[in-house]
């Protein structure tokens, strides 16, 4: 599986897409909050979460729809470690495909 964000001007900002069984989808902005987007900065190398997007901020994106009611702690290694019902087993228009906006590559190295 694989992660990326789409259309939001940096590879650290966009609309959230995941790779699973070959295929590009999205992620449904049911409960999309700051804990999840702070798993998928982390995850693509991309420094903590500065804001979460729902209602597709980033423009619609295609393909399925593969997870929803995404429900994170905020420490995963990546976002499909996180709680939810199953890969595409709940169908969502990308009318509210979720998007996240990261703090950018460099924060990971600053000293806390």
């Amino acid at each position: 599986d694989e992660l990326r964000l789409a259309d939001g001007g940096s590879p650290c900002a966009g609309r959230v897409e995941v790779k699973h069984n070959n295929q590009w989808g999205t992620v449904c902005d049911d409960r999309w909050d700051m804990e999840d987007a702070e798993v998928v900065c982390k995850q693509l190398g991309c420094g903590s979460a500065v804001s979460a997007h729902t209602w597709a901020h980033f423009g619609e994106g295609s393909g399925p729809t593969w997870l929803i009611v995404v429900d994170c702690d905020g420490d995963e290694s990546a976002l499909w470690d996180c709680k939810h019902p199953g890969w595409g087993v709940i169908t969502c228009t990308h009318s509210a495909d979720s998007g996240v906006i990261c703090s950018g590559k460099n924060s990971a190295n600053l000293p806390l």
